[in-house]
This record gives structure tokens, C-alpha cells and sequence, in this order.
């Protein structure tokens, strides 16, 4: 039996595609999902199945998702051991006085080459900051979420990826949650 975490991309946002997670997760029980558990009403679920192959398990997600509430959800499927190394490898904690709350994660589809952040034009999104690694951009806000252009809709539109986003006290909360 192996435990997935799934993050959904664009769920309960603004008041669109809304689900509530009672419904959402006995969705995923009624396709054979064991142990479903679910974290804050931004689509954050984990489950257990026999099916160790993460894309064939998002594609359950997504199609049950669809079959019962009538949504596209792109659905990405993190490992307990990607998410530890997400909370290893972010070069921002490093920096002294770093405020954790403009902390971010995106998690995306596939993994984008180092040298595709010279390509990218940052001046963009400045004065926030991004790391690529593998399939994660560390993102440093410089105010908030709220008032920037580095956005999901930028992130997938830059690098041809889907990628949905987690601040960091969210993602440390799923690892918390992984290890039980």
C-alpha cells in the first residue's frame, strides 16, 4: 500500500470549481481510495492505494473528480520523499532574517532544466524571486501572493508546465502529515 499526497490545481479558489472536502473525500473512497485525508479547503489529499504509479493515480483522481463533480482538475502527485527534499533544498532559508510567510512552493508537471531560468524574463516578476529545482520553483515574495505577476498563470505560461502552489507553512504541514 502506498500513500500519494495530491495536490489539485484550482480548486475553491475565488468561488470557483468549489468542493468541499467531506464530499471530495468520499469521492476518492467511493473509487477504492483507503486512508483518504485532506488538509484545508485548497485541495491537499492524500491516499492510500495498491497502485504505486503516481500518474495512473492522478489520473483516477482527476476522472473521479470529474465524473462527480463536473470539474478539470489538474491533479499533481508529490512523494513523501520529494516533499522532504523540497523542505531541504529551498537556497531561501539560507538568507539571514528571511520572512517565512512570502515563502512559496510550486509544485509543477514536469521537470524544467536550470538553465531555463536565463531564458525567462524575471525583470517580469521583480522585485520577487524564484529557484528552480526539478519539479519545484522556490518562490520569495517580496510583499505578498496578492500583489505580484508571479503567478501560476505566468509559472505555466513560462515554462510550459501545470503547477499549482502551496505556501510554506502548508507544505510543512504536509510533510507533518506524510510522517504519520
Amino acid at each position: 500500500m502506498t500513500t500519494h499526497l495530491a495536490l489539485l490545481r484550482g480548486i475553491n479558489v475565488s468561488g470557483h470549481k468549489l468542493i468541499k472536502m467531506e464530499d471530495l473525500r468520499r469521492c476518492l473512497e467511493g473509487v477504492g481510495f483507503l486512508n483518504v485525508r485532506t488538509y484545508i479547503q485548497s485541495g491537499n489529499v492524500f491516499v492510500s492505494s495498491d497502485e504505486h504509479d503516481a500518474n495512473k493515480v492522478a489520473n483516477q483522481i482527476r476522472e473521479a473528480i470529474q465524473q462527480s463533480f463536473g470539474y478539470e482538475v489538474p491533479v499533481l502527485i508529490i512523494g513523501k520523499e520529494d516533499l522532504q527534499a523540497c523542505l531541504e533544498r529551498n537556497r531561501f532559508l539560507d538568507e539571514e532574517g528571511v520572512d517565512l510567510k512570502k515563502l512559496y512552493v510550486s509544485f509543477i508537471s514536469t521537470e524544467v532544466p536550470d538553465q531555463m531560468v536565463t531564458q525567462l524574463n524575471l525583470n517580469f516578476i521583480e522585485p520577487d524571486k524564484i529557484q528552480l529545482d526539478g519539479r519545484r520553483i522556490y518562490l520569495k515574495y517580496h510583499s505578498s501572493p496578492a500583489n505580484t505577476k508571479l503567478d501560476n498563470k505566468w509559472i505555466e505560461k513560462s515554462m510550459n508546465v501545470i503547477s499549482t502552489t502551496r505556501n510554506w507553512n502548508t507544505v510543512n504541514t504536509l510533510l507533518k502529515m506524510f510522517q504519520q
